[in-house]
């Protein structure tokens, strides 16, 4: 006689089903056990800190104290004045200085002496005045006056030595001088030269210059220096 299985007894169709069951069953279990936390009830013991305190005696010390300056000195002993018993021999006389009407009185006067002393012309108070500026309306246009009329008489009467012409020689000389109190020119000398030649023409036509009105000071007439540059220079 053959048995016969009965189909709704037949478990192999169900078996994938309960593979998944027991795999999620097993999963389940697992994050249960991880995520589980137990507490310890009371409290922890944290230890005890051992802190150990120096029992080490801090010196006092006593401030220094500074020594008392030294007392003020005493007062000066007090000085008797002794008269003096000298007596002066001579008596100072006292004597009128009264004039009676018909006394005369002789009055001298005293001359100023009169110097020497060459003045620079930036000091002078009145400078010299060259024939011809006397018309000026006042010191200042004098003198430029002056200056104009020296340079034209310079570059009128100068000779340019043919010598210097024909060797090239040219510049400028420096020429000084003196106005005398009489307004006459002397003293004529190189300040700065540059040729021998060229030299004795520029002192030669200075010396030449017309008689000047003298320079004054405080009203007298001076003796006053003054240089002048002559340029010798070829066309």
């Amino acid at each position: 006689m053959e048995l016969k299985k009965n189909p709704n007894a037949d478990l192999e169709k169900s078996r994938g089903m309960y593979l998944l069951l027991g795999l999620v069953l097993a999963l389940g279990i697992s994050i249960g056990a991880i995520e589980y936390r137990t507490y310890e009830s009371g409290p922890m013991d944290l230890g005890q800190l051992d802190v150990a305190i120096d029992d080490e005696v801090i010196p006092m010390t006593e401030r220094e104290q500074k020594t008392p300056p030294p007392p003020p000195p005493p007062p000066p002993e007090i000085l008797e004045v002794v008269a003096d018993e000298v007596e002066l021999e001579e008596e100072l006389e006292i004597e009128s200085i009264e004039t009676d009407q018909e006394e005369v009185i002789e009055i001298i006067e005293v001359e100023e002496e009169e110097s020497d002393e060459i003045l620079n012309f930036a000091v002078v108070e009145n400078k010299p005045v060259f024939p011809g500026c006397e018309n000026e309306p006042n010191e200042e246009a004098k003198f430029q006056c002056f200056q104009l009329s020296l340079m034209k008489f310079i570059s009128k009467n100068v000779d340019y030595p043919e010598m210097s012409r024909q060797m090239g020689v040219q510049g400028r000389v420096f020429v000084s001088f003196v106005v005398e109190k009489n307004g006459k020119i002397s003293n004529v000398e190189v300040a700065r030269g540059v040729d021998k030649m060229l030299d004795k023409s520029a002192v030669d036509v200075v010396g030449k210059l017309p008689k000047l009105k003298p320079a004054k000071q405080s009203g007298r007439a001076v003796r006053m220096s003054y240089t002048v540059p002559i340029n010798f220079r070829l066309q």
